[in-house]
């Protein structure tokens, strides 16, 4: 096995070239899987955490477990011969399975990819750890599979994915669901051979089950079916209207493999985020267009957001909230000021006036306000636009009033808006980047509560000032801007979301390309 072993080994081990190094130097250079009365009482657990990788989304075969049973079955077989079982091959096999186990636990703790290589917009918390030492721990007291726990993330809402993924799995192998052909919409009362299919579809989810549907004609879009759409349609975050329409016929027709790839990416994504998300902490979900403020995975307080628009998409990332900004003046940024505004100016000469916004040259001490109308606006485009413009405090303003700041590399934060309608929309990427909140008010009682004298009736007194106030929180609150497409509710629902921003359709070519 000389020369094609090593060149097997050299292309499969390209993964941990440092922690397996130092794992056999920690261990004198001996053997982690062999003794000398053959395969240590670890191998077996290894080999079935590897070949069960698929529980969490991920792929055996990432982990060379084919060539790893090749060597086994070699050394293990009595009737090879003697060459097949020396002590060069017994080393070879020592070291690919060292290296599956330390690749297979470093995908678990901080994921298969690391999502900054792919998308800039995208900051991870991958959590670390001296893999090498804690295998060599596992391996001296025998609980692998304790390890495995540690390293995995322990959220219950991986768990709960994870049991998602088996049980979509499970319906991937009834093969029992079904597509809907296009046509006009549908809605109860309707009869036609389309609605069996929606009935079949519906039932292979669980929404529709036979004792609630009755003996109703097949055909018939009865109100049982409405009731079952209405069930799907809100788990989708689609409008819970009961009729078939093109987003909902759409999302009828995602297969159970596309749902099953869709879990498995959402799985990497816990992967990339640290251990503990905070005893209490506030998640906005970007393709959800909500936020969750939760102490202990309960939730506290939810309300709607506006996110980004597809071509200014809200980051992902985790911070803390350290202080919080009422009636906020707005310094229109300038990609925003050149690119929106500009021409908003130029059409109407008392566009500024409106909006309550005035223009400076500088910043600082040397800052000066200057009388929009000696300026040639014509004459500016965006690359030449040498002022600044600044949205004055009160209920007109674009950042509501109340912002909640996280100061970070995106310049991104929480606020409110005077845009209440967009609320209603189904879906809401309409900001620049960043959230927009339903109910900012509410946010920042939550937020202060612990300061009797900054109560919500003083809050909204210190609102209809209309002069500009910082308060620091008394405890800063973590917040995650996440981007979940697949999550189960605590009620154990299980809830997909469109790919607004395509980030599933760059994982997935990462996972692939690895």
């Amino acid at each position: 096995m000389q020369h094609t072993g090593e060149i097997r080994i050299r292309d499969a081990i390209v993964h941990t070239k440092i922690s397996l190094p130092r794992f056999y130097e920690a261990r004198g250079f001996q053997p982690a899987w062999i003794t000398d009365e053959g395969f240590g009482p670890a191998v077996n657990d290894a080999m079935d955490r590897l070949r069960s990788a698929t529980e969490e989304g991920l792929e055996p075969a990432d982990y060379h477990l084919n060539l790893i049973e090749i060597y086994r079955e070699q050394l293990s077989d009595g009737t090879k011969e003697k060459a097949k079982r020396t002590p060069a091959a017994q080393a070879e096999f020592d070291l690919l399975l060292t290296d599956a186990v330390l690749l297979y636990l470093s995908h678990l703790l901080a994921g298969s990819v690391n999502p900054e290589t792919f998308d800039k917009e995208w900051h991870a918390n991958r959590r670390e750890a001296d893999l090498a030492s804690l295998l060599q721990d596992a391996l001296t007291t025998g609980n692998l599979q304790d390890l495995v726990a540690k390293v995995s993330p322990r959220s219950d809402g991986y768990f709960r994915l994870k049991n998602a993924l088996r049980s979509y799995r499970s319906m991937a192998e009834k093969d029992d669901w079904p597509s809907i052909a296009p046509g006009p919409k549908l809605q109860k009362g309707d009869s036609n051979v389309r609605i069996t299919l929606l009935k079949d579809r519906l039932k292979a989810t669980g929404e529709l089950n036979a004792a609630e549907n009755g003996n109703e004609t097949a055909a018939l879009f009865d109100g049982a079916t409405e009731r079952a759409l209405k069930r799907f349609q809100k788990r989708h975050g689609l409008d819970a209207d009961g009729i078939v329409g093109p987003r909902t016929l759409a999302a009828l027709n995602v297969t159970v493999d596309q749902r099953i790839e869709q879990v498995k990416l959402n799985l990497e994504r816990w992967r990339w985020l640290p251990q503990d998300l905070g005893q209490k902490y506030i998640l906005v979900n970007i393709p959800d267009f909500s936020l969750n403020l939760l102490e202990k995975e309960n939730s506290l307080l939810q309300m709607r957001v506006v996110v980004g628009r597809s071509y200014r998409r809200t980051p992902v990332f985790s911070d803390r909230i350290t202080y919080i900004v009422i009636n906020p003046p707005w310094e229109v940024p300038y990609s925003i000021a050149v690119k929106d505004k500009l021409p908003l100016i130029k059409k109407d000469s008392d566009y500024l006036a409106k909006m309550h916004m005035s223009v400076f040259t500088g910043w600082g001490s040397e800052a000066k306000k200057i009388d929009p109308a000696g300026i040639n606006w014509i004459a500016l485009n965006e690359r030449h636009f040498p002022y600044r413009l600044r949205q004055a405090p009160g209920p007109w303003n674009a950042l509501g009033q109340i912002k909640f700041m996280f100061p970070n590399k995106f310049d991104v934060y929480l606020h409110g808006t005077p845009d209440q309608e967009l609320f209603l929309k189904e879906s809401r990427s309409f900001s620049s980047g960043c959230i927009r909140l339903e109910t900012p008010l509410e946010l920042a009682t939550y937020l202060l509560s612990s300061d009797p004298k900054l109560s919500r009736e003083t809050i909204s007194k210190i609102i209809s000032e209309n002069t500009e106030r910082t308060i620091r929180l008394p405890v800063p609150m973590p917040v995650h801007l996440l981007y979940w497409t697949a999550w189960i509710s605590e009620d154990g629902t299980v809830n997909f979301r469109e790919d607004i921003y395509g980030r599933d359709n760059l994982l997935a070519n990462a996972m692939e390309q690895k």
